[in-house]
């Protein structure tokens, strides 16, 4: 995990924050005649090779789409097999993770998910909290839609308290509510698939990301495709409102 960046990326074209929605799983089941949960096991391997690809390239941040608030409509013995591989996954990787000094975070709606899997996931937020490396953030039971609504519960909660007035909520004010509060947004957003929509991730944080989408099932996507994503990004001019000739006088 702590090898340099290959030459071709610079630190300067890799993404700060790499958002990724991890779609496939059940197609690719599906295709092999297998059940979905086989998908999802086997989109682990594929998980772990991403957390180790960003982590070499550089990436200071990697925020995976695991389980959509949406997701709980799935039949109940896809959802309750899936919730056991997040048990057992996180048994498995985190003192890996550990070791190479990612610290792991969870986001989304912590109090609909069972209490064996809350306890799993307070226990490596603890164990990996004061790691330095590459930040590691998991959507679970989490919507963009609902992240927004908590963060405009809370806020105008405090104004109901006296704590703010209804004047001292701007944009800084309501980023500092949602759940990636203290992580800068995604500049890039993966998603695999072949689908072409962001499916209420990180509706906030997503405004300026640029999107690559690609046709590869989750499983099956490692090295070769990440590196395809960063290429990708490497060749996008960022230009956030501004048009290309400002940026050009700017760097001149």
């Amino acid at each position: 995990m702590a090898e340099s960046p290959p030459t071709a990326l610079s630190a300067a074209t890799v993404p700060r924050h790499i958002a990724v929605i991890m779609d496939g799983n059940g197609r690719w089941a599906r295709r092999r005649s297998l059940p979905r949960h086989a998908g999802h096991r086997a989109g682990v391997k594929a998980v772990r090779e991403t957390v180790e690809n960003a982590a070499k390239h550089g990436v200071d941040y990697l925020t995976l789409f695991a389980f959509s608030s949406e997701n709980w409509q799935r039949p109940r013995e896809e959802v309750s097999k899936l919730m056991g591989l997040f048990v057992e996954a996180l048994r498995r990787e985190v003192a890996e993770l550990h070791r190479n000094n990612v610290r792991l975070r969870f986001i989304g709606a912590r109090d609909q998910l069972d209490a064996k899997l809350i306890d799993k996931i307070t226990a490596a937020e603890t164990l990996t909290a004061d790691n330095t490396g590459l930040n590691l953030q998991v959507a679970v039971a989490y919507g963009g839609r609902w992240d927004i609504v908590e963060a405009a519960r809370t806020l105008a909660a405090r104004v109901d308290a006296g704590d703010i007035r209804q004047d001292d909520i701007d944009e800084e004010a309501f980023a500092a509510e949602l759940q990636l509060a203290d992580v800068p947004d995604p500049d890039l957003l993966i998603r695999t698939g072949g689908e072409h929509r962001i499916s209420n991730f990180l509706l906030w944080n997503l405004a300026y990301a640029e999107i690559w989408f690609c046709d590869v099932l989750w499983p099956e996507f490692g090295e070769p495709e990440f590196e395809s994503a960063l290429g990708f990004y490497a060749q996008r001019q960022r230009r956030y409102g501004h048009t290309g000739e400002q940026l050009e006088a700017v760097k001149c």
